[in-house]
């Protein structure tokens, strides 16, 4: 059998301010923000959601190793969500969160989906979907 990975562990945003996103990323998506300590004693900032999570890294102040190309607003997220797209419709509108594109049917990793586009703070596009 030849070797091949499983699933998604973490990934990476650099981003132009850790409160801004952190901030951002509770109110709007739900996740949370929290603290975390690697090996080498420093201390970090990730996402948490479901089983996953999101490291940041502060512009300017990347861990090594780190992408060749580290940037804020490089980014193109979707993520998938058990609520409803109407509800994420309201919930952005009722929250100043402006919708750039959708609901659209797209093709997901696992299958058709509907979906709507967002940019978060560093002008990152997130794609919030539901299973169609």
């Amino acid at each position: 059998m030849p070797i091949a990975v499983q699933s998604l562990d973490h990934l990476v945003l650099t981003v132009a301010n850790i409160r801004k996103t952190c901030d951002f990323y509770q109110s709007i998506m739900g996740m949370t923000p929290e603290t975390f300590t690697p090996a080498d004693g420093s201390t970090r900032w990730a996402l948490k959601f479901g089983a996953q999570k999101i490291n940041l890294h502060q512009a300017g102040q990347e861990f090594d190793p780190k992408a060749s190309n580290p940037r804020p607003g490089s980014a193109d997220l979707c993520l998938l969500s058990d609520a409803p797209i109407a509800e994420w419709q309201n919930h952005l509108s009722e929250n100043g969160v402006s919708i750039e594109e959708g609901p659209v049917h797209r093709t997901g990793a696992t299958g058709p989906i509907l979906s709507i586009y967002l940019r978060d703070p560093d002008g990152n596009l997130i794609e919030i979907s539901n299973p169609a």
